[in-house]
C-alpha cells in the first residue's frame, strides 16, 4: 500500500533514533524556502520555523502587555469613582460624582440616571416617571446591557443629543433583589459598547453606586 504523508510524518514522530541512524539522509534532505524559490536544508527551514515562532510570540506578548496597561488604566479609574461615592454625603453628591467621573475620567459623552420609588424632588431628571416597559426592562437586566442605541426611553434622557447615540450601556441600580434605578451610558461611536464587550467594571461601578445612592437615600 502506497503511504500518505500523515503516515510518514507519524512514523518519524514515533522513531526519533530515525535521523541518528540514516544521519547521511538529513545531510540530503533539502525543503523549499517558505519565503523564496531556493531549497533549503533541514536545519535552516527550522531556523526559519523557529523565527516565525518566536515573533508570534512577542506579537502575542506585547498584546498581553497592551490589555494589562489597559486594564491598570480602568482600575485606576473604578478607584477614583469608588472612592469619591464612598465619600458622597447625599443624593445630590453621588448624581455629581456620576456625571462627572464617567463623563470626564471615562469619557462617555452621556451619562444619565433614573429612580423610581424614592423619595426627592419629583422635578429632578432623575426622577422623571419611567414607563412600564422600562421598569420592567431594568428589572430583568441580569448583568449590564451593551449594544445599539435603542431602549424603552432611554435616548430621551440624553437631551438633543440622544437621537445621535449610536451604542449605549444600560445597568440596574438595585437594592436587595428590588430594582431601584438604572444608569445609562450612550455614545456616537456604535462600537464603544458592544455586546460582546466585558462588563466586570460596569457591574462594579454600578454596585457601588447603588450602595451609595441607598445610603444617602436612606
Amino acid at each position: 500500500m502506497p503511504l500518505e504523508a500523515k503516515d510518514v510524518a507519524q512514523y518519524l514522530k514515533d522513531h526519533p533514533e530515525f535521523f541518528t541512524q540514516y544521519a547521511e539522509a538529513l545531510a540530503q534532505i533539502t525543503l523549499p524556502d517558505p519565503h523564496g524559490g531556493r531549497a533549503v536544508s533541514i536545519t535552516e527551514r527550522q531556523i526559519v520555523t523557529l523565527r516565525e515562532q518566536i515573533k508570534r510570540l512577542e506579537n502575542k506578548l506585547a498584546e498581553l502587555i497592551r490589555f494589562g496597561e489597559e486594564n491598570d488604566v480602568l482600575s485606576g479609574k473604578a478607584h477614583r469613582i469608588d472612592v469619591a461615592l464612598a465619600g458622597a454625603t447625599d443624593v445630590s453628591s453621588v448624581l455629581r460624582v456620576l456625571y462627572a467621573h464617567l463623563g470626564g475620567d471615562f469619557a462617555v459623552p452621556h451619562v444619565a440616571v433614573r429612580l423610581w420609588d424614592v423619595a426627592g424632588d419629583p422635578g429632578a431628571p432623575e426622577l422623571t416617571p419611567m414607563s412600564a416597559e422600562a421598569h420592567e426592562f431594568a428589572a430583568a437586566l441580569k448583568r449590564p446591557y451593551c449594544g445599539a442605541g435603542s431602549g424603552p426611553d432611554v435616548l430621551g434622557w440624553f437631551g438633543e443629543r440622544g437621537s445621535h447615540v449610536r451604542s449605549l450601556a444600560l445597568v440596574s441600580l438595585r437594592r436587595g433583589a428590588d430594582t431601584f434605578g438604572l444608569l445609562a451610558l450612550g455614545s456616537e461611536e456604535p462600537q464603544r459598547f458592544y455586546p460582546e464587550m466585558g462588563t466586570l467594571y460596569l457591574e462594579r461601578i454600578g454596585e457601588v453606586a447603588a450602595v451609595a445612592l441607598n445610603r444617602t437615600l436612606s
